[in-house]
């Protein structure tokens, strides 16, 4: 761990795919520091699995957390979480940041794929999330994050979303919500009462020649081409539970 100071926790964690020349994929690097523990779990074919586990508490007030993970050409990599990452104020003042880098070269696969992250009252996180992918990669990217627990109002919850392909960028977008937030963030254009919001981005090199159209899934979810070989599903709903739904059979959907 980089260390506790009077301003919150540091944390990072490292994880390099690479193909192993036998058909599979190694995991050459495989490092986190305190609140970050990227575990390596069954294999499935080629791809290697990782699950990140919470050592700790968190994120709190002041924490800042970074994970960057690589999936170099030829491997393929499928990541996920433990459990549910949850926010938290603490004793430190100012707001707690969690930064995930991604990226993924040529002929590389990443499915990318964490549990919620719930958003406490009190607390005060910024996330940001950003993917650089080559011309023919292939990536799957679920965010999903819901406003407080049963009962509870929500904390702030800044999440910033980037996927560049090939140098371009394809989604920039910011999602602003609780205490403090830009006003109408719960209104009729944005969440509407609801306390579940996710993304989906999928990036197929195939989706350059036959684009996918756009269209409503349900009441509560959207799928929007982006530009160049990418997808982008969005969706709301009452309830953590209700928010996979939706998301799952969107991404069943695209086969």
């Amino acid at each position: 761990m980089d260390g506790v100071t009077v301003t919150g926790v540091r944390g990072r964690a490292r994880i390099v795919a690479r193909a192993d020349g036998r058909g599979g994929t190694a995991l050459p690097v495989l490092d986190g520091e305190g609140p970050l523990a990227p575990r390596r779990t069954r294999s499935a074919g080629a791809e290697a699995r990782v699950m990140v586990v919470g050592a700790m508490s968190g994120p709190l007030g002041g924490d800042r957390f970074t994970l960057d993970a690589r999936v170099e050409e030829g491997a393929r990599l499928h990541v996920g979480s433990a459990a549910a990452t949850l926010a938290l104020p603490g004793q430190a003042k100012g707001e707690a940041r969690y930064d995930v880098r991604l990226e993924v070269a040529d002929g590389a696969e990443l499915h990318w794929l964490p549990e919620q992250l719930i958003s406490a009252g009190g607390s005060d996180l910024r996330v940001t999330t950003r993917a650089d992918l080559a011309a023919g990669a292939r990536c799957v990217l679920r965010e999903e994050q819901v406003l407080g627990r049963a009962g509870e109002t929500p904390g702030r919850l800044t999440s910033r979303l980037t996927v560049r392909v090939a140098g371009r960028t394809v989604l920039d977008q910011e999602l602003a919500c609780g205490p403090g937030a830009p006003g109408g963030w719960d209104g009729p254009a944005v969440l509407s009462g609801r306390r579940a919001v996710g993304q989906l981005v999928v990036v197929r090199p195939e989706f350059a020649d036959g684009p996918v159209a756009a269209r409503m899934l349900g009441e509560c979810a959207s799928l929007v081409p982006l530009a160049g070989p990418a997808v982008l599903v969005t969706a709301v709903a009452p309830d953590a539970l209700r928010l996979r739904g939706l998301l799952d059979e969107a991404l069943a959907g695209l086969g």
